[in-house]
This record gives structure tokens, C-alpha cells and sequence, in this order.
């Protein structure tokens, strides 16, 4: 596995296609801190730590509306081979404003809204919607 970010998106989009209600992740802190903007932006129902030392886990519940993933798509931006990083004025609204970008700022991540109020760029990681 090279790179953790987009392992955790295509784990979240292959567990929404067949419907399970959780997911399994190796546990990281940039991906617990993903899954905490996911909590609070209201994507993912609830995270939770397990395990200890090298055995950490993951496991995110996820949302559903009626049988359908609250999260429709999800897309890498920023890749280990080809950097993205955005001033403030280059940060764009994710689908006029129905989706986040997930940002990697020098005060921690936060989503694109957040960091555009803050005046903040940085490296811009993935958006959701």
C-alpha cells in the first residue's frame, strides 16, 4: 500500500456500493483525523479506536439515507506522485457548496470552508460529496 488516503476512500466507496454498515480501516492518525471531519460534516454516522499498539484499527459506521450512501463520490485530488497545493483565493466550492475538500493547512486539516474563512492554503487532499 502506498498511499493510506486514497486505500481509505476506495475502502469507504467499496463498502457503501454493497451496502455494509462499517468499515475496517489500519488505523493512522491523518486518516483518524479524515474520519473526524467526516463525523463532523456529517458524511459518516461515528468512528471508533480499537486494538492496541501495531494491531490499531479503524472502524468507521457508516451513513446511509433510504439504502443509499450519504457519500456519493469521492475523489483524490493531492497523490504521491503529483502535488496539489492552493493558496486561499485558488480554493474552490466542491459542487457549489454541496460537498467538502478535505485540506492539509499549517494549522491542521480542515475543509475547504473552514480554510478559506481562516485564510489558510495548503496541500488539498481529497474532495467529498
Amino acid at each position: 500500500m502506498v498511499d493510506p488516503i486514497t486505500d481509505m476512500l476506495n475502502r469507504i466507496r467499496n463498502a457503501q456500493a454493497v451496502l455494509h454498515p462499517t468499515v475496517s480501516l489500519p488505523f493512522s492518525n491523518l486518516k483518524y483525523e479524515v474520519a473526524k471531519i467526516l463525523a463532523k460534516q456529517g458524511f459518516i454516522e461515528k468512528i471508533e479506536k480499537r486494538g492496541r499498539k501495531t494491531r490499531k484499527l479503524l472502524l468507521l459506521t457508516l451513513k446511509y439515507d433510504d439504502k443509499a450512501p450519504v457519500i456519493t463520490g469521492l475523489k483524490r485530488i493531492s497523490k504521491p506522485g503529483r502535488r496539489l497545493y492552493l493558496s486561499t483565493k485558488q480554493i474552490k466550492a466542491v459542487r457549489e457548496g454541496y460537498g467538502i475538500a478535505i485540506i492539509s493547512t499549517p494549522k491542521g486539516l480542515m475543509t475547504d470552508k473552514e480554510a478559506r474563512k481562516k485564510k489558510l492554503g495548503g496541500e488539498i487532499l481529497c474532495e467529498i460529496w
